[in-house]
């Protein structure tokens, strides 16, 4: 029976799909793996430090009493503002009042009383003692002429000794109360140190600034040397890190930064690193960090939270490569995988500076190589699977 057309075209056919199958499989399976990697370039690369910090004042003026005394009043509560010489607290003076009073009191006593009369008993005595004198030189004249007794002429000198004696007692006490004298620099010592005492009953603020705290209320008793307010100096804000010491060798003083505060976050304020403290926390393994404000900031407050970001290094043109890019890293050393065609060959790197995602080659690699972000065997096939670069450093 002769075999029909369509059954002799189905063979070649079968056999045809087949060939194509098995080699869709072979090209399949002998295709280099899809990997996901980067073409290098060579962009702008700026090195930062990042860390958290909280507001400070380099400044913190404490407020005390310098004498024991019960506050009678409060004029201020925290966060207000003050300016020096403004009055903080009032404190009871009835005693300083009192003094001053009194010193004032004998101060007028002495001008308008006790001088007077001191002046007064001094031209008696001068008048007295010229009597005397007279009185003696007259009797003197009387006993040389041999008209008078010896005892009348002794009597005559004993009454102008006496009479000299009164004078200077008289012409000591006008002096000690004479205008300037030690009596009246004494009592305006008195006076001045009783003004003193009461200027202490009125606690005044001795720098601009803000209140920060406070511990004392009307009715309590105060002593020296208790802290009754504390005020930050308003020039003197300034941000504190506790840096982590591995980015120590990286901060530098003088260095740019940029300051936001967690509660303000569209508020970029520009800063500089101002300290870096001589020794880290053991405890913490931080060094203590400061940052001075380049400009006003009305807005923050002690304690306040902030980001802090310091450029510690930047290059206009640098050759990067993602951190995902580098295997088995040691230091500044790192291998990269990078594609020769089709090809996996692993290059050792030198690395510089280190941006956010992106890193520095120095040595290795050139702009334009083909990189792999993911391990492979030196020498298997790949074929790139191309990724961005992660955003240039602002």
């Amino acid at each position: 029976m002769p075999r029909s057309p369509l059954l002799s075209l189905r063979r070649p056919l079968l056999l045809l799909v087949c060939v194509l199958l098995i080699g869709g499989l072979a090209w399949h399976l002998l295709r280099a793996p899809l990997l996901p990697g980067y073409r290098l370039e060579s962009r702008e690369l700026v090195q930062r430090v990042v860390a958290s910090g909280t507001v400070d004042s380099q400044s913190l003026a404490r407020v005390g009493s310098e004498i024991t005394a019960v506050v009678a009043e409060r004029h201020v509560r925290e966060g207000d503002a003050v300016r020096a010489g403004d009055l903080l607290l009032s404190l009871r003076d009835e005693e300083q009042q009192a003094r001053l009073r009194e010193a004032q009191a004998t101060l007028q006593q002495l001008i308008e009383s006790s001088r007077p009369q001191a002046q007064a008993a001094l031209r008696e005595a001068t008048s007295n003692l010229q009597q005397a004198r007279r009185e003696r030189e007259r009797r003197e004249a009387l006993f040389q002429r041999q008209l008078l007794s010896t005892e009348q002429r002794d009597l005559a000198r004993r009454v102008e000794v006496s009479a000299q004696s009164a004078y200077e007692r008289a012409r000591l006490a006008a002096l000690s109360l004479a205008e300037d004298g030690q009596e009246e620099r004494q009592l305006r010592q008195r006076l001045e140190s009783a003004r003193v005492a009461l200027a202490r009953t009125r606690i005044l603020a001795q720098v601009d600034g803000v209140v920060q705290s406070r511990s004392v209320e009307p009715g309590d008793l105060v002593q020296p040397g208790s802290t009754l307010l504390e005020i930050a100096r308003l020039d003197s804000r300034e941000i504190r890190l506790p840096l982590d010491e591995k980015n120590l060798a990286a901060v530098q003083l003088e260095q740019p930064a940029q300051v936001v505060a967690d509660a303000y976050p569209n508020a970029a304020l520009a800063a500089q690193v101002s300290f870096i403290a001589p020794a880290v926390d053991p405890s913490r393994g931080t060094i203590d960090v400061h940052l001075q404000l380049l400009e006003n900031a009305d807005f923050l407050r002690q304690g306040m939270t902030v980001s802090v970001n310091i450029e510690t290094a930047r290059r206009p043109r640098a050759l990067v490569i993602p951190r995902d890019a580098l295997f088995q890293r040691q230091g500044n050393r790192a291998l990269a995988l990078r594609l020769n065609e089709d090809r996996v060959e692993a290059i050792e790197v030198r690395l510089g500076l280190e941006g956010g995602a992106l890193v520095e080659v120095l040595e290795g690699l050139a702009d334009g190589d083909l990189v792999l972000a993911e391990q492979a065997e030196p020498g298997s096939r790949a074929r790139l699977r191309p990724q961005p670069l992660p955003g240039a450093a602002q």
